[in-house]
């Protein structure tokens, strides 16, 4: 519990395909996943969804309005999605909407930004109180203020919880407590930060790969 774990490799390394198992999107054929114990298939799949605060990378909103696009629907206190809007810093841009939490959003949310839709998605997750947060954390191009909100709302929800992250930019997960890297489908190194770096494995060269490529942008 608390415990925050990243997951990192190059694309096609099976890191989505351990939150797709987690979630039982699709069943495992072989080994077990336990939580706190309890092996996943024997938690009533409803439950285990409640449990678990998902964050992805490609955002989904349906035609509605903004509560219900944070509860998904389900019975929920006006009150409690306030609360989690807040705590994220949604609360504010959707109080300047013109019906505030009851402002009708296209599917796909073409009439609000990106950064919204992210922060909005952070509200969704975090409403239905989860003990596990699976975050997908590859954030899109975003104006800096926006950014500095999502920034600030990541680490407010990953300070108590256990988070599961799949990171794309090894530059925001150095403070982790684990990284686990994964190469062609299996799991290949396990540490935090420095000892990976200090292992001149996989994990070296794909930080090294990525710090060349970002100071290429800035050159």
């Amino acid at each position: 519990p608390g415990e925050k774990i990243a997951f990192v490799g190059a694309t096609g390394a099976g890191k989505t395909s351990i939150t797709n198992l987690l979630f039982r999107f699709y069943e495992f054929q072989k080994g077990t996943i336990l939580i706190d114990g309890y092996d996943i298939r024997k938690i009533d799949m409803h439950s285990l969804r409640r449990k678990i605060g998902l964050v992805l990378q490609d955002v989904f909103i349906f035609s509605g309005n903004v509560a219900d696009n944070i509860s998904l629907g389900e019975e929920m206190d006006i009150e409690e999605i306030k609360a989690a809007s807040r705590y994220v810093n949604a609360h504010k841009f959707i109080e300047r909407m013109d019906d505030g939490y009851q402002t009708n959003l296209q599917e796909g949310g073409a009439n609000i930004s990106i950064g919204q839709k992210q922060l909005l998605s952070f509200a969704r997750a975090l409403a239905f109180k989860p003990s596990v947060l699976v975050l997908d954390e590859a954030t899109s191009s975003v104006d800096t203020e926006t950014e500095m909100l999502i920034q600030d709302a990541l680490r407010k929800m990953l300070k108590e919880r256990t988070s599961l992250i799949i990171a794309h930019r090894l530059s925001t997960i150095r403070d982790v407590d684990r990284i686990i890297v994964m190469h062609r489908g299996k799991i290949r190194e396990i540490g935090n930060h420095s000892e990976l770096m200090r292992k001149k494995g996989i994990y070296y060269r794909l930080y090294q790969l990525q710090f060349k490529k970002e100071e290429a942008k800035v050159g």
